[in-house]
């Protein structure tokens, strides 16, 4: 059964955001080196609970890693429009899950991202595609942060751009300190956002402010 068919069953929901393609190649050689994964663990991959294990964590692991196969520059591009605005943009408390490059545990939260255009803007579902399309691979939530800012001021060449990821790390929750109340907070900005404190302030104002 392919990837497609397999994460479409009864026991996903219906409606199951997909890639447009798995790499069914990649898929039988991930499902054979978790098949060895669950011998050094002690358990029989062949009992009943664990026989589909190796090909849905192979699926799945090529959903949680789908990003690298997404160019996030092109998500900008494609709704890159002339617009004669120089106020703040801010899109907050877009959902992001990734996935931990040092133990490949989840790391999840919200990202918030400001720019200030100067000449172009971008359809406001491209901010939250490109924070998707980042998100989903193998990160850290410093490079996270950068990479999402990069994108935007080599792609819109705004006046500036803000990025704020507030996250809660299992590989600090479940593991190692297991502090169940940490979260880590990450920034990164460029032009009017690093070089005038008052656009700093009005976005951490409006970070904050309730909008009804």
């Amino acid at each position: 059964m392919k990837c497609n068919d397999f994460l479409q069953s009864t026991e996903y929901n219906e409606g199951f955001d997909l890639p447009e393609a798995f790499n069914e190649e990649i898929t039988n050689k991930l499902a054979k080196s978790y098949v060895e994964v669950l011998k050094n663990l002690g358990e029989d991959p062949k009992r009943e609970g664990l026989a589909s294990t190796p090909k849905r964590v192979a699926c799945s692991l090529q959903y949680l890693t789908h990003g690298y196969a997404i160019d996030p520059a092109s998500i900008l591009e494609s709704a890159k429009f002339k617009e004669d605005y120089k106020q703040m943009v801010l899109v907050k408390d877009i959902e992001l899950y990734s996935l931990c490059e040092h133990h490949m545990i989840p790391f999840f939260g919200k990202a918030h991202v400001a720019y200030i255009p100067n000449g172009y803007i971008t359809g406001l579902s491209k901010i939250v595609r490109v924070v998707e399309a980042f998100s989903r691979r193998l990160q850290v939530q410093e490079r996270l942060t950068v990479q999402i800012r990069d994108c935007i001021q080599q792609t819109l060449s705004p006046m500036g751009v803000a990025v704020v990821i507030e996250a809660k790390h299992l590989c600090m929750l479940m593991r190692g300190v297991r502090n169940q109340n940490s979260r880590a907070t990450t920034s990164a900005f460029t032009g009017a956002f690093m070089n005038n404190p008052k656009t700093r302030e009005e976005f951490i104002h409006l970070l904050g402010a309730k909008i009804s």
